[in-house]
């Protein structure tokens, strides 16, 4: 008798749940079922896979058979996700992962150019951290992502633009008023608002700062909500605060060299599905610059 997937499924209920009755009703069947598919598959491996009948402790062998067990579900749960993607895709679905200062800063007009030329295909937007984009590419949960991302095997990685950081405050702030010569030296103490691309600037100058900062925010929106109300300033590419009004102003500091460079990664053309293809054909047409 040859090992199923259901077998699998089932041992590993078991060793996870502890209990015959709680594996059953996670699986939706009997405990008589799952005992006696439990049973076959000893009797295939040959050995018994828990200490006792309770099956709450695996034995070393099933300890190991359990891992193996456990990565051969992932790999299958994994296959049906990417094949109920390519049905959504061909039927016109889009999964694209950006960065929260990227969906602030440049994705609105791609998004209006798309849905303008496809207006058929069904567009899925989450926003997330450069690293579980590239997470989320890796396991192809997402078609295309946009953000500081590395280079991800068997993907291609293509340069949208750079930008220079600068002090995001509001209008009123006193640096806002004479800034023609504003460096880290002469800003003087500021109650700065840390993020996460404060951690790409290594001016030495910059440091001394950043460590003093107390607060750090990693969603855009809520950092620059802290900036209108004046509780510090924050520092952040000028594309992260383009076109998001006049209550907040962008000042370039003259001794800051660092820039920050967005691309995006998708599979290589030939693995890209319709509603991709025309996406990244439709980015690459945009001059950001």
């Amino acid at each position: 008798m040859a090992i199923k997937l259901d077998m699998l499924k089932c041992f590993a209920t078991v060793a996870e749940r502890g209990s015959l009755s709680d594996a059953a009703q996670a699986l939706g069947r009997t405990p008589s079922a799952i005992s006696m598919m439990l049973k076959q598959f000893e009797d295939h491996i040959g050995a018994p896979l828990f200490e006792t009948a309770r099956k709450s402790k695996l034995t070393p062998l099933g300890a190991m058979i359990y891992e193996e067990a456990r990565a051969e579900i992932g790999h299958f749960d994994k296959t049906i996700a990417v094949i109920e993607g390519l049905a959504q895709a061909e039927m016109g679905y889009l999964r694209l992962a950006v960065t929260p200062s990227v969906a602030a800063g440049i994705l609105p007009p791609v998004i209006r150019a798309f849905t303008a030329a496809h207006a058929e295909v069904r567009v899925e937007i989450s926003d997330m951290d450069s690293s579980a984009i590239a997470q989320d590419l890796a396991r192809e949960r997402v078609d295309i992502g946009i953000g500081l991302l590395p280079e991800i095997s068997g993907m291609a990685r293509r340069a949208l633009f750079t930008d220079a950081f600068g002090v995001v405050c509001r209008p009123d702030d006193p640096l806002a008023v004479e800034w023609d010569d504003l460096t880290w030296r002469t800003m003087g103490p500021q109650v700065l608002i840390a993020n996460g691309l404060c951690d790409l600037i290594d001016d030495p100058d910059f440091t001394p700062l950043l460590n003093q900062s107390r607060l750090r925010v990693a969603n855009t929106t809520s950092l620059l909500a802290l900036v209108r109300e004046g509780v510090g300033i924050t520092i952040l590419p000028r594309r992260a605060v383009q076109g998001l009004g006049e209550d907040l102003a962008f000042l370039p500091l003259h001794d800051l060299s660092t820039r920050r460079t967005v691309h995006m990664v998708s599979p290589h053309e030939g693995r890209l599905l319709p509603a991709a293809r025309a996406f990244v054909q439709i980015v690459e047409k945009i001059q950001f610059d």
